[in-house]
């Protein structure tokens, strides 16, 4: 997801292009969301999509593995702007799994495209010609992505889609959280929140993300709409009636390419035409910002109208607490970064993942007959009762940051600390 309007400035101008390298590292999280498994004998051949944790002890485990392997894997990142993650956390604990398998420096290359198409393009093709044998590609979007696998194919080249799913071709995996699960809760999410605050007769108004880009955002909606109207569609139409708390809905519109300002506006102009929205459901966290903006500048109180996201961003973090926000969907980026790597070097060995990781599959939204192998992880909603167990234990948002935002007193109600 390409989401988080609260920017780390500092980090996104230095990371354009990262080598295999300890320099740009950081410090693992405190602690886990999953169990870690045995150290085994460097094999690999126990480990499942749930052997990862925050210490990055499974990766120990594949070193064997990654000795039988051959040729370079290719890291393709995709921007230093529409989100923290890339520059903070997917390179740093992309970095550390690398190593922590026994990968030399030199048998992995993290490069970011810095938000351009033809760069991202320019990147994988640089690698094919380098040697590669495994590319892991976080799409900008869609279109690229299959530019990247063709390109792949045309040379023999396995490619792992990261994060963003590509659906092309037959040498194509998918390491990514489980995207329907991630709508489902947002829609239960959202359907918890109408009842917690008191939401009487919800008029309901939903701001779709990417769908014209980004084949994940589909899932998304899928998930959320099935789980607050029963209809498991991309888009459902004005009318609707919830499952559940008597929602009903007046609208729902496509923000293109994940733009916060265009998904503001789209608000706006549903909100001006229709005062009597009271609850609203959106697929990110910067989506629910442009919302809030516009609801904060009606004069709307906190804990009046819902919204949604995911990504639990700083900024979502800050009106969850506050009260603007119901919660987020919580991805652990070091679970994600183990697991593309563990799949990475099975493949880069010729091996067969272990079925246990390659736990699932994922299918084409617009074509349900073209599926692609995938280890799908595990989302987390949160919300203000276990943001402390979640986010800030994994310090994958920063207490200070968050709590300096707030207030210490908002943070102490929450057992944030």
């Amino acid at each position: 997801m390409r989401t988080g309007r609260k920017l780390m400035t500092a980090l996104a101008v230095t990371a354009l292009v990262a080598v295999g390298c300890s320099s740009a590292a950081t410090t693992a999280p405190a602690a886990s969301s999953a169990p870690a498994s045995s150290s085994g004998s460097g094999s690999g051949s126990g480990l499942s999509v749930t052997s990862f944790d925050s210490a990055f002890t499974a990766m120990a485990q594949l070193t064997s593995v990654t000795s039988a392997g051959k040729g370079l894997v290719g890291v393709i990142l995709p921007d230093v702007t529409t989100s923290a993650r890339y520059t903070s956390y997917d390179l740093p604990y992309l970095t550390q799994a690398f190593k922590a398998a026994g990968y030399a420096t030199t048998d992995f290359k993290i490069d970011n495209a810095a938000g351009t198409t033809t760069t991202e393009l320019g990147i994988a093709q640089a690698d094919i010609t380098a040697g590669a044998k495994v590319l892991l590609v976080d799409p900008l979007d869609g279109p690229t992505g299959k530019s990247i696998q063709a390109a792949a194919a045309a040379a023999g080249v396995t490619m792992i889609s990261y994060d963003r799913a590509t659906f092309q071709g037959t040498k194509t995996y998918y390491v990514s959280f489980d995207n329907p699960t991630v709508g489902e809760l947002i829609g239960k999410g959202f359907l918890q929140c109408l009842t917690d605050w008191g939401v009487t007769s919800p008029k309901v108004f939903t701001v779709d993300g990417g769908q014209d880009t980004d084949p994940n955002a589909i899932d998304f909606a899928k998930g959320y709409n099935d789980a607050v109207w029963g209809q498991k569609v991309a888009q459902v139409a004005a009318g609707a009636t919830s499952t559940t708390g008597g929602a009903t809905l007046v609208g729902e519109q496509l923000a293109p390419g994940w733009d916060n300002a265009k998904g503001g506006t789209i608000f706006q102009q549903a909100y001006t035409a229709h005062p009597e929205i009271n609850a609203t459901i959106e697929a990110n966290d910067g989506l629910a910002g442009a919302v809030i903006t516009v609801l904060k500048g009606a004069g709307v109180p906190a804990k009046k109208i819902p919204t949604t996201g995911q990504d639990a961003t700083l900024q979502g973090m800050e009106y969850v607490l506050q009260g603007f926000q119901c919660g987020s969907v919580y991805k652990p980026v070091y679970l994600e970064a183990q697991a593309a790597v563990a799949l990475a070097t099975y493949l880069r060995a010729g091996q067969a993942p272990p079925a246990a990781l390659l736990n699932g599959s994922t299918t084409d939204p617009t074509n349900a007959a073209t599926t692609e192998p995938a280890v799908l992880l595990t989302p987390v909603w949160v919300n203000a009762a276990n943001m402390e167990a979640t986010v800030i234990t994994d310090k994958f948002v920063a207490v200070a940051d968050l709590c300096n935002a707030v207030g210490a007193a908002v943070c102490t109600a929450a057992g944030i600390k």
